[in-house]
């Protein structure tokens, strides 16, 4: 039984499950959160269309994009469907024989049996941005309630984007999740999510996808930079094709609120529930409040920047809106990496508790160097010549800047996957740079700015249908980086000619000042940076301590599962730093609980990639999930130790992925596999 309870904004009033109240008690009327604009709302019978796979079921999600009837002009019921198509491929790797339709999907029920059926799942969606009024922030929040949602035993879970995707980012983790086993789902964008602007036509997207002017668009746009006509269209002179989106270039480091737009979302989907279940008032025109924290499970949840929200949620939650967290891969940035330790078979790991964009901008420097081919060794030759790199020849170039990842903190585990990590950490550097930093997208900084590119690297603009369909096919992260200062004009990126170098070394000056705008230091000289780049640096590393975690997790319990082979988000940066700043923050009152998988990595996509090294760790996100509802329902049901699960891979893709390649969590881990905090020690096994 749910035994949570809180102080209501009406103290000492009782509200029982079922909503029935004798007629002397006062009445809690509900009420509609300030932040909220228009709401819409509609309703899908779960065979024409549906919550979880827009209509699609799990045989649509396997198969080809959908086409749109006019290319150019797609419907807001379009974008969706191909949004939810789109961020399923983006999340989970869809290929059968890597498990998904036999251990993980729509099809998939609540018990991990597979049906015969197409997974699709009726009930009603609300959509609103959470705004100041300003129309600037435009925070995308969604609710799904499902038609199967069990008004005895309520329950929410969050579904914050991870990365920087739109609304539905979340669809094909703990979305799908929650409404399979009858949740309401609140999901937020954290203000983060797609928004193209386009400078040539000035066009955004509005809230559903479609695309309109700024002007036409309003405060309904879901993104609009802050640059007056004139400087927009001067810009679009000089720099055509260029783009702005929201992550990058929002101007407001939507990061530092990602815990409040979660928590938000849980204020919405309270609000919901209480519109579509409780009872009317005595008056019969307002709703008695039926659903509230006391009486319903709400549990944090999500992956990477999803993760990162329902822990930071968690945290800053005062009002009891969340009662437990169960995530895997956060993006979580402590705000120490000291007054704790962390080790692994005994010896302490480096590198514990550094900063995504200190780490970021370190790995955007060097694994451009491992992706390096015989005929294009200019990454590596350069970073020799800057004096970051030694080796006669490529491959001794590669080793050592696989040795420097290494010695910075990355796991020997991630040495196979480094490589294909590289444009992912350049996007991240841009990115994040431009997010801290609060920079507009005219500043160029260090160079870069972002478009689309044709086969020479040169940008080049979008074309309308791409324009039209960027709500369901972009990720958030919004083009190719260019690199404005490439000898000869701007290119791409990973096309880019050095001045410092005069070498096709993907840029290397652009990421050199990225990394020095990181750390406040020159990386070649080691000089302290003066002038301009010493302010920006300033912005950037302020807006980064903006978002640093605290640990305290007050008394809630958390389990956090993360991936061994993780590459980007690399367990000594986040996951096991966060245990350790917890036991700071806790000590001995701590819930949380860290589940550490072997050949998890980042990117479930890769599992059919590198299947000798790749399993999907969205299959213990649903048994994290799974633990914790088990616990929350029931709190004699004990959460699972803190241990390492050893998976086992396939030799090939064409191998079925079975569940004896993927063990359970266990509630009683062998001794070699216990991860222990002891005092503000980590012990990992190895």
């Amino acid at each position: 039984m749910h035994t949570k309870r809180i102080v209501l904004a009406l103290a000492g009033i009782a509200l029982t499950a079922c909503g029935h109240h004798r007629h002397d008690e006062p009445e809690i009327i509900n009420e509609r959160p300030s932040y909220l604009g228009t709401i819409t709302a509609k309703t899908y019978d779960g065979v024409s269309d549906d919550l979880l796979t827009g209509g699609l079921g799990v045989s649509g999600l396997i198969a080809a994009a959908p086409a749109y009837a006019d290319p150019l002009n797609p419907t807001a019921a379009e974008l969706r469907r191909n949004a939810i198509w789109a961020n399923y491929r983006a999340i989970q790797d869809i290929n059968p024989a890597a498990g998904f339709s036999r251990l993980y999907g729509p099809n998939v029920d609540a018990a991990g049996v597979p049906t015969t059926g197409e997974g699709k799942v009726a009930g009603s969606e609300f959509i609103a941005y959470t705004d100041d009024g300003s129309g600037n922030q435009n925070v995308t929040l969604m609710v799904q309630i499902p038609a199967s949602f069990d008004v005895n035993n309520p329950c929410i879970i969050t579904g914050t984007s991870s990365g920087s995707r739109g609304i539905y980012g979340a669809i094909a983790t703990s979305g799908e999740w929650g409404l399979k086993n009858k949740c309401a789902v609140a999901y937020s964008d954290k203000g983060s999510g797609t928004g193209l602007y386009t400078f040539d036509d000035d066009s955004v997207n509005l809230q559903n996808g479609v695309r309109a002017t700024r002007t036409a668009a309003g405060k309904n746009s879901n993104f609009t930079p802050n640059i007056s006509d004139a400087d927009r269209a001067a810009f679009a002179a000089n720099k055509p094709g260029r783009v702005a989106f929201k992550h990058a270039h929002s101007q407001q480091n939507p990061e530092k609120d990602w815990g409040k737009y979660t928590l938000q979302a849980v204020e919405f989907a309270f609000y919901m529930l209480n519109e579509q279940y409780a009872m009317y008032s005595r008056d019969n025109t307002r709703h008695v409040v039926r659903f509230t924290p006391t009486n319903t499970i709400t549990i944090g949840s999500s992956v990477s920047n999803g993760a990162a929200s329902a822990l930071l949620a968690a945290e800053q939650d005062t009002r009891g809106l969340i009662d437990g967290v169960a995530a895997t891969e956060p993006q979580i940035q402590p705000k120490t990496a000291t007054g704790y330790s962390i080790r692994q078979n005994g010896v302490p790991v480096t590198g514990q508790g550094k900063i995504l964009i200190d780490y970021s901008t370190y790995a955007a420097l060097y694994q451009p160097c491992i992706a390096s081919t015989a005929a294009a060794p200019g990454r590596c030759t350069a970073l020799v010549a800057k004096g970051l790199l030694t080796g006669a020849d490529l491959a001794a170039q590669q080793a050592d800047a696989l040795a420097r990842l290494r010695a910075y903190g990355w796991l020997p585990d991630s040495d196979v996957l480094q490589a294909a990590h590289a444009l992912t950490n350049v996007l991240v550097a841009v990115t994040y740079t431009n997010a801290y930093g609060r920079f507009s997208a005219t500043d160029q900084v260090c160079g870069f700015t972002f478009a689309p590119t044709d086969a020479t690297g040169s940008p080049v603009p979008f074309t309308p249908a791409q324009r039209a369909a960027s709500f369901a096919t972009q990720n958030g992260i919004i083009g190719t980086p260019i690199y404005e200062a490439s000898v000869g004009g701007p290119k791409a990126y990973n096309l880019g000619v050095s001045p410092s170098t005069n070498l096709a070394d993907q840029s290397l000056d652009g990421f050199l000042c990225l990394r020095a705008l990181a750390t406040g230091i020159d990386p070649v000289n080691g000089n302290a940076l003066t002038g301009t780049l010493a302010e920006q640096s300033a912005r950037v590393r302020a807006g980064a301590a903006e978002v640093a975690a605290t640990g305290n997790l007050h008394g809630k319990p958390a389990i956090i599962a993360a991936g061994r082979r993780d590459t980007l988000m690399v367990v000594n940066f986040n996951s096991r730093a966060y245990l350790g700043l917890n036991a700071v923050a806790e000590g001995s009152a701590s819930k949380l609980r860290y589940v550490e998988v072997t050949n998890g990595n980042h990117f479930d996509t890769l599992t059919s990639v590198f299947p000798q090294y790749v399993i999907p760790l969205n299959v213990y996100l649903f048994r994290a999930l799974d633990a914790m509802m088990a616990h929350l329902r029931n709190p004699t049901v004990p959460l699972p130790p803190s241990q390492v699960v050893r998976t086992t891979t396939r030799p090939d893709a064409t191998t079925p992925l079975t569940a004896a390649n993927l063990p359970p969590i266990s509630l009683a881990p062998a001794p070699g596999d216990v991860i222990s905090v002891s005092g503000t020690t980590v012990d990992v096994p190895q």
